[in-house]
């Protein structure tokens, strides 16, 4: 029975483990704009991207669902394929900004990248995403 536990034990541990790997630290700047670019760009999830967004950004987000409003994007759209980097950071206590270059691959289409320029502040304790910009 001992045995038992200890082998449970190993499988909790590795299973936190993995999963501690797999998540973003959202207390950090990076980790909430990596997922708020994941949620726009990768996912194109506009209302789960707002979740991390405050002034600026946010106007901007609105206007896209607004833009976008009446045109179903879900499990049977055909998104592009995008894969992401990061180029430059500058993180302070109270703001940060990040340059991302973005490589888009679509079907029928030769592949095209694309800079990120996301701007983040802290705000109550937690980091949000103030401003974006892209770039060819």
């Amino acid at each position: 029975m001992a045995h038992l536990s200890i082998r449970t034990a190993a499988v909790l541990f590795l299973a936190i483990a993995l999963l501690s790997t797999c998540g973003r630290d959202l207390r950090t700047a990076r980790g909430v704009v990596e997922e708020f670019v994941d949620q726009h760009y990768v996912r194109i999830d506009l209302q789960k991207a707002k979740e991390y967004v405050v002034g600026l950004a946010l106007e901007k987000i609105n206007e896209e669902i607004r833009l976008t409003s009446g045109q179903a994007i879900d499990a049977s759209t055909r998104k592009p394929r995008i894969h992401y980097k990061l180029l430059e950071k500058k993180e302070g206590e109270q703001r940060a900004s990040f340059l991302y270059e973005g490589t888009i691959e679509a079907e029928d289409a030769p592949a095209f990248t694309r800079r990120w320029l996301v701007a983040a502040r802290k705000e109550d304790n937690q980091w949000r995403v103030s401003n974006f910009t892209e770039y060819d």
